[in-house]
């Protein structure tokens, strides 16, 4: 059943055996996974159907440095269906030796193995729509495909990983169907959760108020209750409800909102293949199912552990988009269309750049003299992404120079001082906004300056061409965007002693027997992987959990 929160009689209280707070992946995940199970479920969703700029509002907050991070309110959608609204698909698993302690990775390990979640990983694929879990491209594809770079060897990389892309799917479009039709959900729209109102003793759940912002105020009382909300609201909700616990719910050793991950992104350097343009197939395979699949150059685990380094990957990507030396006719198109590109993605391809005329001109120049190439993408664009139901993931330039760039996707180490807490500021509903204090290490930088010197040599004993860069840029490459995207990980992180994490194994807050927390909030560490597939993984496997929970 679908319901607006206009629709509940001022101070009324609703009961429910579950209440999940948040209708992005994890929440919608969670309460599709029990609807058939009979139990009543309460599905509460702060924004509507569609984006509205005064529910958006309530995401605002600052941040300490803005050339490191974006404003709170980008990357975030307060609506039905979350940040899945927006996302850009890639799903890609966990590996091994994320959820390991690593001596050489500070306040890092899970409490749980990779092979806890293995039986889950398949059913999120699925409900991401990325087709059959196989991440390996010898697996997946039936006959070799050709080399990702002809002639390529490396001990320390491989390029037989796969990253695998969703339509991209919006779980809100995707399934509000059945969860409006299933007879035991309830979902609540413009639902704000403003308070968690917890017993004397402060171990128990006793109610959530919730407010719209047309003044309804109304209570949920529940079993159980799981907050959904995505990383960045997850700890405003926790630090903002102090009437029992002083220093915000759960966060009794000041761990809520610290060890704050996004992950380390950058474009850098000059990548030379020799030989014909076919010795470079950097971009995306089919698989029978239809879904884009992309190789990528990844660290070894064998290599990461000798060398003491972060998880590391990197792609062939096309010169910098920027400068019209490039003389490429798509690039200087995307270029000039950078007004109409989305800031998730314009920020990656335009950065910081301060556009002249002279440099217009250029990229006009390069357009005119190459209108049959641009022509031809703009083509590809509007037919296998604007208009194609599974669209074509990303831009992918063929050389003719056989020239590249190479961006990089790195781990970020957790790192107690890159925070999240509470401003001055209120937003509408009286609930204090964030402040934003993201930092990276020097244990980040010697990752990525080891990996592309790792890398850098491998290319030269292969004898396949040349990859030239500046060391000495490293930091200021893999700094320029700041926190890469919307991946905000680590502030309610997961872990077996309270004075260090906020939830346990099965992420429920230390403490409080009634409370979970579902989401990236709850990453220990925040692999090269982008989060999605592993916070459904993580949501299914709670699910499970819930549902036996609330029985007994």
């Amino acid at each position: 059943m679908l319901l607006e929160s206009n629709e509940i009689p001022n101070e009324a209280a609703l009961r429910c055996e579950l209440c999940i707070v948040g209708a992005g992946a994890a929440g919608i995940t969670i309460a599709r996974k029990l609807i058939d199970r009979g139990l009543d479920v309460l599905l509460l969703e702060a924004g509507g159907l569609a984006p509205e700029s005064a529910t958006q509002d309530l995401y605002a907050g600052s941040v300490v440095d803005e050339r490191l991070h974006s404003p709170p309110i980008r990357y975030r959608q307060r609506m039905f269906g979350g940040t899945t609204t927006i996302w850009g698909g890639r799903c890609v698993p966990f590996d091994e030796i994320d959820f390991e302690h690593r001596d050489y990775i500070p306040h890092s390990g899970w409490p749980i193995e990779r092979s806890v979640l293995m039986p889950f990983y398949e059913d999120a694929n699925r409900l991401c729509e990325a087709g059959d879990f196989s991440y390996r491209a010898a697996e997946e594809f039936g006959q070799p495909l050709p080399p990702m770079i002809a002639g390529f060897e490396s001990a320390n990389f491989t390029t037989d990983t796969l990253e695998r892309f969703s339509c991209p799917t919006n779980f809100g479009r995707r399934y509000l169907r059945k969860l409006s039709n299933a007879p035991t959900l309830r979902v609540l729209l413009h639902a704000n959760v403003t308070r968690i109102e917890l017993n004397d003793s402060g171990e128990h759940v006793v109610q959530l108020i919730v407010r719209n912002l047309q003044g309804k105020r109304f209570s949920v009382t529940a079993k159980d209750f799981v907050l959904a909300t995505g990383g960045l609201e997850v700890t405003r909700l926790l630090l903002a409800n102090r009437d029992v616990h002083p220093c915000g719910i759960g966060n009794q050793h000041d761990v809520v909102g610290r060890y704050y991950m996004c992950h380390i992104a950058g474009t850098i350097g000059r990548i030379r293949i020799d030989g014909d343009l076919d010795r470079a197939n950097h971009g995306y395979d089919i698989s029978d199912e239809g879904v884009y699949c992309r190789r990528r150059l990844a660290l070894r685990e064998e290599v990461q552990r000798s060398q003491q380094l972060g998880n590391f990957i990197a792609r062939l990507h096309h010169p910098r988009i920027t400068d019209p030396a490039h003389r490429n006719a798509v690039l200087s198109l995307l270029y000039l269309a950078k007004f109409v590109i989305p800031y998730e993605y314009g920020k990656r391809l335009h950065g910081d750049d301060h556009a002249t005329f002279r440099s217009w001109a250029g990229h006009l120049r390069n357009v005119v003299t190459g209108p049959f190439e641009a022509a031809e993408f703009a083509w590809q664009m509007l037919r296998d992404r604007k208009l194609a139901e599974r669209k074509y993931p990303s831009v992918i330039i063929r050389s003719k120079a056989n020239l590249y760039s190479l961006d990089f996707h790195a781990e970020q180490q957790p790192n107690p001082e890159s925070r999240v807490s509470l401003s001055d500021e209120t937003d509408a509903l009286g609930m204090a906004r964030l402040k934003v204090d993201w930092r990276y290490t020097t244990g980040d930088v010697d990752t990525v300056t080891r990996a592309l010197a790792l890398l850098a040599g491998d290319i030269r004993r292969s004898r396949v061409g040349s990859f030239d860069y500046d060391p000495a840029t490293v930091e200021a490459e893999m700094t320029r965007y700041g926190a890469y995207g919307g991946h905000h990980i680590g502030t309610a992180r997961m872990g077996s002693d309270p004075r260090s994490s906020v939830v346990n194994a099965g992420c429920r807050v230390h403490g409080i027997d009634n409370l979970y927390i579902a989401g990236s909030a709850t990453f220990p560490t925040s692999s090269q992987a982008n989060p999605t597939l592993t916070v459904v993984a993580l949501a299914l496997r709670l699910a499970a959990h819930l549902d036996g929970q609330v029985r007994r």
